[in-house]
């Protein structure tokens, strides 16, 4: 696929593109659970059924996300991400509605276009910038955690100030309408065939690929943790005796910290010869941190959402990151990317229900706590294979093979 983004647009017009899009991929997420209270308090959901809302977007990111490569085979991957954030657009609207159905409905739909917008996205990054990947992967991200952070803080104010949690659920639809319409105004949108993808080329069975697989298990054990705290630390952070407002906060904040990590992990990843000494780093601080919020004195909350924020916005810029390096190519990076979000967000989907159930049950935290790390002992065995500067690209002969460095 040739570039047709620097023939028509600067550099800094497609870096503010990305950062628009990506903020809207997060809050459909995050504003739900600062106000699951009110929500539970409003509706009588149990919690095995709030737990199922926290749950059922997240499958959809996993669903949803290996469409992206078909789907941009078809229609181009310029029209494939207008279409997503319609669909995201529609989906939040839908929540402002009074009705318990539409509020899973668009629940569920604007997972699904989060992850088909969030799977063509590294394509895009790897066929405008194939050598500054992983860098601009990291001011993505950045993008991400800060549409997470206001989702997370804004949420508890907004319900407040319009008088109505549903209403605040959608008018985050707004946001994904200013980023249609600068993505559209913007953005050259070719038909497939101008942009060579009906040239015969080699298939990609990457689901034979060990390091496929391993990239995919990553992400996965690393969204689950993510989707846990965006589902629940607001409800496990009032257990322990905080507000609503402050719990939310400190989500916020948390997500925030992200921001920090997001854009400096890609480089603390380049200055070793493979990502796993700056990926082991993350989960350490990622594990610190939700141990002192959760177990330790509540006065010492503050350095555990730093911790967490941290964590949490490494490892999550360096696993996207993984998707762009791993790949040879960008159609590869977009088959990776489909995979790995796909497979990987429906396994991450299980820690959020885990959770829920769990609390339904009567866990105290010291119990969700030995969950969740189980969890990142699992992202830190993945990280020693996924980690390694390994590459999937095609041979002579159009086979797909591994290429170490």
């Amino acid at each position: 696929m040739p570039n047709t983004l620097h023939n028509r647009s600067s550099l800094l017009g497609f870096l503010l593109l990305m950062m628009l899009v990506g903020i809207n991929l997060r809050p459909a997420l995050s504003s739900l659970a600062p106000v699951l209270a009110r929500i539970q308090a409003d509706t009588g959901l149990s919690p095995t059924s709030i737990g199922a809302l926290t749950t059922l977007p997240v499958i959809c990111l996993g669903l949803f996300a290996p469409l992206a490569p078909w789907l941009a085979k078809r229609v181009g991957p310029e029209r494939a991400l207008s279409l997503a954030l319609l669909m995201l657009a529609i989906a939040l609207a839908l929540r402002a509605f009074d009705a318990i159905g539409l509020l899973f409905l668009g629940t569920l739909l604007a997972g699904g276009a989060i992850g088909i917008a969030g799977s063509l996205l590294p394509a895009l990054v790897k066929r405008e910038l194939p050598k500054g990947a992983d860098l601009m992967t990291g001011v993505y991200t950045m993008a991400l955690c800060l549409g997470g952070g206001l989702g997370a803080g804004v949420s508890v104010p907004l319900a407040n100030a319009l008088g109505s949690w549903r209403l605040a659920l959608g008018s985050w639809a707004l946001i994904a309408v200013l980023a249609l319409i600068g993505w559209r105004w913007r953005m050259p949108h070719p038909w497939p065939a101008d942009n060579g993808l009906a040239t015969p080329m080699p298939k990609a069975r990457l689901l034979k690929s060990p390091l496929a697989w391993q990239v995919t298990l990553l992400m996965g054990s690393m969204s689950s943790l993510a989707y846990i705290v965006f589902g629940w630390l607001p409800v496990l952070l009032q257990r322990r005796g905080l507000g609503e407002e402050e719990a939310g906060w400190l989500l916020a904040m948390s997500v925030m910290f992200q921001l920090v990590s997001a854009l400096a992990a890609p480089w603390l990843a380049r200055l070793s010869r493979d990502q796993r000494p700056a990926l082991l780093l993350m989960l350490l601080l990622n594990g610190a941190g939700m141990m002192v919020l959760l177990l330790g004195p509540l006065e010492y909350r503050w350095p555990g959402v730093v911790l967490l924020g941290l964590g949490q916005g490494g490892c999550f810029s360096i696993a996207l990151t993984l998707m762009v390096l791993r790949s040879g190519n960008s159609r590869l990076a977009g088959k990776l990317s489909g995979m790995a979000q796909g497979i990987g967000y429906c396994l991450a989907a299980m820690g959020p229900l885990g959770i829920g159930i769990m609390l339904d049950r009567g866990a105290t935290l010291p119990e969700v706590c030995l969950m969740l790390g189980a969890i990142l002992m699992l992202a830190v065995i993945f990280t020693l294979f996924a980690g390694r500067n390994r590459r999937l690209d095609f041979n002579e002969a159009g086979q797909l093979t591994i290429q170490h460095y």
